[in-house]
């Protein structure tokens, strides 16, 4: 009996699969007519059936693409009309057809990707979804109002970036732009996304932020990279999710494996097919802000990831890229060391070659206008505010970075307050202490991050233990605007700082998108006016300030003759006793007079003769050093006469009245003489 009626139970299971399966296949897709079985997605659910085969989800349809002017290839596991349209059965064909543990279905058409059930549970497309940043989508909720340029404004450069966008036979398929900090290089980069999605052309896009943990690091944009683009296309989609089904682990590689992974192969694969059109598929790639993904080492990685495995496989995309131009970017572009990019990328300095000044002035008419006339304050709907010289002192103010200009509009629209008395505000501000209102809070906080960075990556290194960023950097600051007297070009000021040549270039290494030496004249020149004003200004840098004494100070003892005598040149009569004898006990002389060739060709040089003299009486008279006042007296004569050449060839005799006398009187009381007694008498016991 139990073995009559075991054929008959699986005559009837056999001939359920068929109903329900030839059922299935014979529905039509109105797009050409043709069984598509595959386009049935619920889950089969006849009670009738084993628990094995009970759930089973027939193949997947393809997700239709987001843009609206490429409706993609045909995927392969769609049925076509060969092969298909005849077919009664799913299983017509099946040779080796057998339900058990597994499910294994020897077929040559519809059932082809259905290998067993276990690997059902592994859904790629689905664990790339939990591998992205969607914060870092151009149109993502996170960065909801982004910075973009206004419609009249930055008009030429965002010309010339669509241009080369448009441009698909251009050999280089990389644009780099880089600029200062609040270049508005964000701003381009949002206007440019929007631009390219309106006309069906973006492919990705990718936006950095230090601040966002899930977008300040390389740990999910490939992956978002990868699913932005099989977005566009099912059979894209279908590659990339197979991909990952075939290396789950896929997430935790090195990002060029997981670029050519993700995105190079799956696209191959995709370019294949007959029916891809290379030439209609979203072209356009987008990465901004990568100087704000933590690490310089992973911004390299990334860059040499583009670079191998998009440029260098000759995929058909444009790729755009800005940043500030720190350390990854800046050497991958060096055209002196011949930077790996350098033959590759299309390269716009942002802050170099288009002059903003116009933009922010009318960036500002518009807005704060816009401002006046939703204002309860009946002065701001007046025709005249803002007034002319207010705009202008902004615009000055503003050294073209139009992030200054953005944050006055940000501070004076405050809608619980006049915007009349905010604008006065900020015109009228100046760092007093205890000053409540701080309208460049957020230009402040811009400038102490990458501040706070530099000087961390600065320390971090052996050889520069022991020495303090910040008052470096304030010393070249303060150097670079000749409050020290004379304005040292920055070779030599490396020197006077008793460090190595060059050392100012490894100083502002991180610094970049702030500060440039000026190739003439190698003085330290700054992006932006109002950070010159923030290191100025304890008010605004908090604990990264650093007083001017304190850079004066620092260096005298340090025993550098040049900046002892620069900073304190009021004849001499500031630098106490211990400060000389250290000047002379350190070679101070030697090293001034390697210098002194810079210091002669000066109006104020007679200023610096009278310095060496008052130091020489000083040595004999006060500090009872005879010897050191002898040792120092050949270098005063032979400056000496170097001044008096100077003057003579420059047609500038009248101020030869003004150099001190040659030789030493005996007896001659100093001025200020009193106020230094104590001083030198008791630099002898310090310096032992």
């Amino acid at each position: 009996m139990a073995s009559s009626s075991k054929p008959k139970k699986t005559g009837r299971l056999r001939s359920k699969l068929q109903r329900l399966f030839s059922s299935s296949s014979s529905v039509r897709d109105d797009r050409d007519g043709e069984p598509i079985a595959q386009d049935l997605q619920a889950p089969v659910q006849d009670p009738s059936l084993p628990d094995n085969l009970r759930g089973l989800t027939p193949p997947r349809a393809p997700v239709v693409g987001t843009q609206r002017r490429y409706t993609g290839a045909p995927a392969e596991n769609v049925a076509s009309s060969t092969g298909a349209s005849a077919s009664s059965s799913m299983f017509s064909r099946a040779r080796n057809f057998n339900v058990g543990g597994n499910i294994q279905i020897d077929s040559s058409q519809h059932v082809q990707h259905v290998h067993n059930a276990q690997d059902k549970s592994i859904d790629g497309w689905k664990m790339l979804l939990e591998n992205i940043t969607s914060n870092a989508f151009y149109d993502s909720g996170a960065r909801f109002d982004p910075p973009k340029c206004d419609e009249d404004t930055r008009v030429e450069v965002i010309s010339e970036i669509m241009d080369w966008i448009g441009d698909q036979d251009s050999p280089k398929r990389l644009l780099c732009m880089t600029g200062a900090a609040g270049a508005g290089k964000s701003a381009l980069q949002q206007t440019i996304a929007e631009r390219c999605a309106d006309s069906g052309i973006l492919g990705c896009a990718i936006f950095f932020s230090s601040q966002d943990p899930t977008r300040n690091n390389l740990s999910r944009i490939v992956p978002t990279i990868a699913f932005q683009l099989g977005q566009h296309d099912p059979t894209l989609q279908d590659c990339i999710r197979k991909a990952i089904e075939k290396d789950p682990p896929i997430f935790t590689r090195t990002i060029r494996t997981q670029m050519d992974t993700l995105v190079v192969r799956p696209f191959k694969q995709l370019q294949a097919n007959p029916a891809f059109d290379p030439g209609s598929f979203p072209h356009v790639m987008l990465i901004d802000g990568l100087d704000e993904c933590a690490g310089e080492e992973r911004q390299a990685e990334l860059l040499s990831a583009i670079k191998h495995c998009l440029l260098d496989n000759d995929l058909p995309f444009r790729i755009f890229i800005a940043s500030r131009p720190e350390w990854a970017i800046r050497s991958a572009l060096n055209p002196e060391t011949r930077g790996y990019l350098y033959p590759l990328a299309y390269h716009i300095q942002l802050s170099d070659k288009y002059d903003a000044t116009e933009d922010i002035r009318r960036y500002l008419w518009r807005r704060l206008q816009d401002i006046g006339s939703q204002s309860y304050d009946l002065r701001a709907r007046s025709k005249s505010w803002p007034t002319v010289e207010d705009i202008e002192k902004l615009v000055l103010a503003a050294s073209g970075q139009f992030v200054y200009a953005a944050t006055i509009v940000k501070y004076v629209s405050e809608r619980r307050s006049s915007p009349v008395d905010r604008l006065q505000t900020v015109v009228d501000w100046t760092p007093e202490e205890g000053r409540l209102a701080r309208p460049f809070e957020a230009l402040d906080v811009l400038y102490a991050g990458i501040l706070s960075a530099a000087k961390e990556s600065y320390e971090a290194v052996d050889t520069h233990r022991g020495r303090n960023f910040l008052l470096l950097l304030r010393a070249h600051h303060i150097n670079s605007n000749a409050r020290l007297g004379f304005g040292w070009c920055a070779p030599n000021f490396d020197e006077i700082l008793s460090l190595e040549r060059n050392a100012h270039e490894v100083l502002v290494s991180d610094l970049h998108s702030l500060v440039v030496f000026h190739q003439q004249s190698s003085l330290m020149c700054f992006y932006h006016k109002s950070f010159s004003d923030f290191l100025d200004s304890e008010t605004r840098s908090m604990n990264l300030f650093i007083p001017e004494i304190q850079v004066k100070a620092a260096h005298v003892y340090n025993g550098s003759a040049a900046v002892a005598l620069v900073l304190y040149s009021d004849k001499g009569n500031l630098l106490s006793g211990q400060q000389i004898l250290a000047l002379a006990h350190n070679d101070g002389w030697r090293k001034l007079d390697e210098l002194v060739g810079y210091i002669i060709p000066m109006t104020k040089s007679s200023a610096f003769l009278a310095v060496i003299f008052v130091i020489m009486r000083r040595l004999k008279n006060k500090l009872n050093e005879p010897g050191l006042a002898d040792a120092l007296k050949p270098y005063y004569n032979k400056w000496r006469e170097l001044v008096k050449t100077y003057f003579v060839e420059n047609k500038m005799e009248g101020l030869l009245i003004h150099l001190p006398p040659e030789e030493l009187e005996e007896g001659e009381m100093e001025e200020g003489q009193g106020r230094q007694e104590e001083s030198d008498s008791s630099a002898h016991e310090v310096l032992r």
